[in-house]
């Protein structure tokens, strides 16, 4: 089904592993094609989580130049929009996703982790924007960079093109956490299962609203999360929650 992933139902996650180890796992067009189809279809699935890995020494190199060089600027466009496309999508889909970070990621693949829910990193991870060091800069990437560990971290990877390790990672918070790497799958896990816990509709609604209302100004950030969670408080399944609660009793959730 897919010629650069390799997709599998763990329990109650999909795992999503871009296998093209033998080019860093980097963005061609078919690559994102086939990253934002196998998304795409895990967000319409059961699965209650979602897991995005990668083989081999690297974890994404970013876009493939080999896939760029010869494109003029309609081809080039389009590339981009898919690329914007599948980062998007991540926020729409209503499970969680979380980035299992073994190795370097760096341009697109740094903003990959960035366009994540979630993120764990390896130890040895890093993370890089390089075009500052030289003739393209990582303009689409600082997208979610920038909005990730803000302005000044951001464009300090950006201007620079020097790459930061794991613990710098989590500190800026482009990163959840940070493990030995032969914890990173089990880490990814644990936090998985707890990010996952509860209503499944509730995380899908409220997911989506903690994305938009991030847009917002403050004031109608507020009413939007007002409206939401209003119309959220009368569902079954928060008035399950409520009842519980008072019954001192668990909950029981879809």
């Amino acid at each position: 089904m897919y010629s650069h992933l390799v997709v599998a139902d763990e329990g109650p996650f999909r795992v999503i592993t871009m296998n093209r180890a033998h080019r860093r796992n980097s963005l061609s067009e078919d690559h994102l094609a086939e990253l934002d189809r196998a998304l795409a279809d895990a967000g319409e699935s059961d699965a209650r989580g979602i897991i995005l890995a990668g083989e081999g020494p690297v974890f994404s190199s970013g876009h493939d130049f080999a896939d760029m060089v010869d494109r003029d600027l309609v081809e080039m466009q389009r590339l981009l929009d898919l690329c914007a496309v599948f980062m998007q999508r991540i926020m729409e889909v209503p499970q969680v996703v979380v980035a299992q970070v073994h190795a370097l990621a760096t341009a697109a693949g740094c903003q990959l982790v960035a366009a994540c829910d979630l993120a764990v990193a390896a130890e040895s991870a890093r993370f890089q924007l390089p075009g500052g060091r030289g003739g393209l800069f990582c303009t689409t990437p600082s997208v979610a960079v920038s909005r990730t560990i803000g302005r000044k971290r951001a464009f300090e990877m950006l201007a620079t093109g020097d790459p930061i390790d794991a613990h710098t990672a989590a500190d800026w918070g482009l990163v959840n956490k940070v493990v030995p790497d032969a914890e990173v799958p089990a880490a990814t896990r644990d936090l998985l299962t707890r990010a996952t816990r509860g209503s499944k509709l509730s995380k899908g609604i409220g997911k989506r609203a903690f994305y938009r209302h991030l847009e917002m100004d403050l004031h109608r950030a507020y009413e939007y999360a007002s409206e939401v969670m209003a119309s959220s408080a009368t569902l079954p399944v928060a008035k399950e929650n409520m009842r519980a609660f008072m019954d001192k009793k668990p909950a029981v959730y879809d």
